[in-house]
Formats: C-alpha cells, sequence, structure tokens
C-alpha cells in the first residue's frame, strides 16, 4: 500500500512539473504577432491613447464637463478640448501646415457632448489617418518647428506622451467625482 502511494505520489509530482513544458509547447502552435513596421508603431500608440480620450469623453457624464478640481485648473472639457486640439501640432505640421488650434481652443462650435465627443473623434482620426498616408518613408521625415528640427515620428510620439498626461489628469477628474474611468473597469 505504501508503495502505491509513493508512486501515486511521483506521478503527480511528474505530471505537475511537466506541465509548464507543455504549456509552452502548446503557445508555440500560435505564431507571435509580428513586429509592426516604424510608422504602425507609432500608429498603435496614437490610436491606443486615442481610443482612450474618446471612451472617457463618451463616458463621463455631461454635468460634470465643467467640472474642475480648483480655481486654477482647467474644467475637465476644458483639458479634453486641449489635447484633442494639440494633435494638430502634429497633424498639420506634418501636412506642411500651420496648428489650426491654439493651446486652448474656445468653444464657440463645441457646446453640447455630442459636439465635444465628435471632436475628439475627428482628431484622433486625422492624425491616424496622416500616420498611415505618411507611412514609414514619410513618418521618418523631418519638419522645421522655430528653430528646431523634428523628425515626424518623433513629433507624433512627444504629442502622444502629451496626450497621455492629459488623459492621466482626466483619470484625476474622475476619481474626485467618485466614478471609475472606463480603462480602469474590470474587463468583461
Amino acid at each position: 500500500m505504501k508503495s502505491l502511494s509513493k508512486w501515486g505520489a511521483l506521478l503527480v509530482a511528474v505530471t505537475l512539473a511537466a506541465m509548464p513544458a507543455l504549456a509552452q509547447e502548446a503557445k508555440k502552435t500560435t505564431p507571435p504577432k509580428p513586429v509592426a513596421s516604424p510608422s504602425g508603431a507609432v500608429l498603435e500608440a496614437w490610436n491606443d491613447i486615442g481610443k482612450k480620450l474618446i471612451a472617457i469623453a463618451e463616458d463621463l457624464p455631461e454635468d460634470k464637463y465643467d467640472y474642475k478640481p480648483n480655481a486654477d485648473s482647467r474644467t475637465f472639457v476644458a483639458q479634453l478640448l486641449h489635447v484633442s486640439a494639440s494633435m494638430y501640432f502634429f497633424t498639420d505640421e506634418a501636412a506642411g501646415k500651420k496648428a489650426r488650434y491654439g493651446d486652448d481652443p474656445k468653444r464657440d462650435e463645441l457646446k453640447t457632448k455630442e459636439q465635444i465627443v465628435a471632436f475628439v473623434k475627428t482628431c484622433v482620426r486625422d492624425g491616424a489617418d496622416l500616420i498611415k498616408t505618411k507611412g514609414d518613408a514619410g513618418m521618418a521625415g523631418s519638419v522645421v518647428l522655430g528653430n528646431q528640427t523634428y523628425r515626424l515620428s518623433d513629433l507624433a510620439y512627444g504629442l502622444i506622451e502629451h496626450s497621455g498626461e492629459h488623459y492621466g489628469q482626466l483619470v484625476v477628474y474622475y476619481r474626485i467625482n467618485g466614478l471609475v474611468p472606463p480603462e480602469s473597469r474590470p474587463k468583461k
């Protein structure tokens, strides 16, 4: 009887030890996702932060759009407009034009949540379309801003980082209001 239980324990131990190797073998059947091209990597990062900004714009209740944590802060909607419009510091410059918006665009034509969400979507889409159009060769090109020359991909990454910083601020606005931002909610 003791011999049987020793063999059973040994069998369990061998099976458990072999499981990681079997799992590795199973992973090998699905090929890894190929590395993105240089412009494809920029596009993925652009679309990732764009998706987050769009989700947060669509999700926050409209009655919270004018919230700001203190008198010296931008409102939620002012943050959202600023970060979205700033994308044109990449998009327009890369197209050989002067950026169409200043640092803080006015809400003259963006009065409703629906209009603001549409604006955010347009800003993100325009950048994504430009990156696709430029491709690897175009994104490796350069643009002169003031007395500085920038590689277009670096300029895009700068705006992606800027967008991420403002997204973080928008998340804080959510949390202060007792809300959970879309990206922080459990996935279904």
